[in-house]
């Protein structure tokens, strides 16, 4: 009697044990990350993310870099062309073309909450479309995690740059991958800083940088102070002397007045300085720079956001030809390929040909060509 008892009483907890139990499990299995955005906004995000989309400039880019293609499941209408010069387009594009289309794309676009839902991301990736109450909407509509990314100020060697590359890394359990990517950008910025910092103004070349892109194309008068390439070499750049960070346009007479030792022109826009060149000859003949055959071309880094492996292809460039002394052993096409391959595995090893079958070689600029 008293065993037929306990046998009813241990029936009686079975149910209640497997209840604990399964609850116990589903605590364990299901594992979520909380992460502070670049909006400042707390993010929980269920472990682990297969699925993923990137909007907005440049998002996509910093997703690629430490994850490559392999969770993306659709992609903007804007990246849906082959576009030489915005690399990760380059390297990743038969994937891409194969991609459902979530949203238009552009920095003055909107996110389509509809198209998103339908790829069904575990996690959405940002950059500048949203400000901290934009993303909180985003989220209400598509209750999907979204979370705020940025490049920063400066768009190559900004700490903000770094942030993202780390709350992706976290967040796509590639943390050891992005913490390689934050070593490799900052050891090539400090051996820049080691090599050039204290060499003398009086022992340096004044250099110009022109034709740079400013919504649209732009001929040898658009320049930029403090120019993001420039500034980590410590540069003599004559337009510093404006006072003015980011873009300035310049009447022609400046540069004359200025007359630089060399000078760098954005190969994207070189076909508007070879026609100004035919129609005003004499105006760069009286250039020291021209006479001394010290004009040389530079990739555009700017594309949907900043390149930045093309903007560490430029600065090796740049400190080639400016410190010839100090950096006579790089050879800039095998530096380039092995930049191009750290960011895109494989899928970067040729991607410095395409960028010279469409704009030329890095190397000197004949204006008369």
């Amino acid at each position: 009697m008293n065993i037929n008892k306990y046998i009813f009483k241990f029936a009686l907890l079975i149910p209640l044990l497997l209840i604990f139990y399964s609850s116990l499990s589903f605590s364990q299995t299901k594992n979520t990350i909380s992460i502070i955005d670049l909006a400042g906004r707390k993010v929980e995000i269920s472990q682990p993310v297969k699925r993923v989309v990137a909007i907005g400039p440049g998002a996509l880019r910093i997703v690629s870099y430490v994850d490559q293609f392999s969770r993306i499941v659709g992609v903007e209408n804007i990246d849906k062309r082959y576009t030489i010069g915005r690399t990760y387009n380059m390297a990743f594009f038969d994937i891409i073309e194969k991609l459902p289309i979530i949203g238009q794309g552009g920095p003055d676009t909107s996110p389509d909450p509809e198209k998103l839902i339908a790829v069904n991301p575990d996690v959405i990736f940002v950059i500048q479309l949203l400000d901290k109450g934009g993303a909180d909407k985003l989220y209400e509509k598509t209750k999907i995690p979204v979370v705020v990314l940025n490049y920063g100020t400066l768009g190559t060697f900004d700490e903000d740059l770094f942030k993202s590359l780390e709350i992706v890394g976290k967040v796509l359990n590639k943390e050891a991958r992005a913490s390689a990517i934050i070593t490799y950008i900052k050891n090539i910025r400090n051996a820049f800083s080691l090599k050039t910092r204290y060499i003398a103004d009086k022992n340096k070349p004044s250099v110009y940088v022109g034709a740079l892109g400013f919504k649209g194309a732009r001929g040898i008068e658009s320049t930029q102070g403090y120019f993001p390439i420039f500034t980590p070499l410590y540069i003599k750049n004559v337009a510093d002397s404006l006072g003015k960070k980011g873009s300035v346009f310049i009447e022609k007479e400046k540069l004359l007045i200025w007359d630089p030792d060399i000078i760098f022109l954005d190969l994207g826009n070189l076909n508007l300085v070879k026609d100004d060149f035919s129609k005003n000859p004499d105006f760069y003949k009286a250039l020291r720079a021209y006479k001394n055959k010290n004009i040389y071309g530079i990739y555009p880094y700017n594309n949907y956001n900043t390149n930045i492996d093309t903007a560490l292809v430029d600065m090796f460039w740049v400190a080639k030809v400016v410190y010839p002394d100090k950096f006579k052993d790089i050879i800039i096409g095998n530096k380039a390929q092995e930049i191009y391959t750290f960011f895109f595995g494989e899928r970067g090893k040729n991607i410095y040909s395409e960028l010279a079958k469409s704009y030329g070689e890095l190397k000197r600029v004949n204006l008369e060509e």
